[in-house]
C-alpha cells in the first residue's frame, strides 16, 4: 500500500502533498487526508470547510487570502492540470513576497498545503479542471482580497504559453499590487 509523502518546498510551511495510493486493474483508491499524519508532518490544521471550483483552460483566478482570520488551505485537482501558486505575505517571514508554483493534476494527485498568511491563485492549462479546497477557516467576505496575479515586483513565471488566451474575473483585475500590501501593513 502506498503512503504520504510530505516535500518541503523553499518556502516554511508550504508543502506539496502526494496522497496515500493505491491502484491496480480496476483503477484507484486514494486518501487525501488524515488529520495525525498530516499532524505529525508539521501540517497540523483543522478543516472548517470545502470548496470547489470549475474553470475552463486559461482562467487566472487569484492571488487571494483573507486581510483577516487568515486560512490555510489544502488544494487539489480533481479533474485537469493547474499551475497552482502561493505567495509569502507573513510580514515576519524571511521569505516574504517570494512565490512557489506546483502542477497539480487528477493524473498526479498532489495536493499544495498553503499555510495561514499566504495568497493562493492558479492558471487552469487543461480544457478545465475542477479544484478542491480544504481550508482552515471561515470565508469571510469582508476579509476577501488579493495581489495582482501579474505584479512585476513578485515576478511569478506563470506557464501562459501553454494556454491561447489568459481569463481573469473582473475583480481580480483590480486586486491591489503587492506594494500597496505592503504599504498597508504600516511599517515604519
Amino acid at each position: 500500500m502506498g503512503q504520504f509523502l510530505f516535500t518541503d518546498t523553499k518556502l516554511e510551511g508550504l508543502k506539496v502533498i502526494e496522497p496515500f495510493l493505491v491502484e491496480d486493474n480496476r483503477g484507484f483508491f486514494l486518501k487525501s487526508y488524515e488529520k495525525d499524519i498530516f499532524a505529525e508532518n508539521g501540517v497540523d490544521t483543522d478543516i472548517f470547510e470545502h470548496f470547489e471550483s470549475y474553470s475552463v483552460k486559461g482562467v487566472i483566478r487569484g492571488l487571494h487570502f483573507q486581510s483577516q482570520k487568515p486560512q490555510a488551505k489544502l488544494v487539489r485537482a480533481l479533474a485537469g492540470e493547474i499551475f497552482d501558486v502561493a505567495v509569502d505575505l507573513r510580514p515576519e517571514s524571511s521569505t516574504l513576497g517570494q512565490w512557489e508554483g506546483a502542477y497539480l493534476s487528477a493524473e498526479n494527485h498532489k495536493a499544495l498545503y498553503i499555510p495561514e498568511g499566504f495568497a493562493h491563485g492558479f492558471l487552469v492549462i487543461s480544457e478545465n479542471a475542477l479544484v478542491s479546497y480544504l481550508c482552515s477557516g471561515k470565508y469571510l467576505k469582508e476579509y476577501d482580497t488579493g495581489i495582482r496575479w501579474d505584479d512585476p515586483k513578485i515576478g511569478i513565471e506563470w506557464p501562459v504559453r501553454q494556454v491561447k488566451d489568459i481569463i481573469i474575473s473582473e475583480k481580480d483585475k483590480t486586486l491591489q499590487y503587492y506594494k500597496e500590501y505592503l504599504n498597508s501593513l504600516n511599517w515604519p
